[in-house]
């Protein structure tokens, strides 16, 4: 069973490309090194009035199997760390 990485973000957001591109460089070195199975979901959070109310203020926001991992910026190693902690 994978493990799901979630990514809100939203359009035109600069700190939402900045956090993609992190997740997805971190992911695809942990999947080839440590041979997890990891999914990442994007998800806009205009589409949805709660997800705005929620994470309006904090996006991007990255979340690791539902749980909060951070907010705002994506700090690579951090990221890295906490996903080889699931294997």
């Amino acid at each position: 069973m994978p493990h799901r990485i979630t990514l809100y973000s939203k359009p035109g957001c600069h700190l939402c490309e900045d956090a993609r591109n992190v997740v997805d460089d971190v992911v695809a070195r942990v999947q080839a090194s440590a041979r997890l199975d990891l999914q990442v979901d994007e998800i806009d959070i205009l589409g949805d009035a709660d997800l705005q109310n929620r994470y309006g203020e904090e996006i991007p926001v990255v979340l690791i199997d539902g749980k909060m991992h951070t907010y705002w910026r994506v700090d690579a190693a951090r990221f890295e760390k906490a996903l080889k902690e699931l294997a």
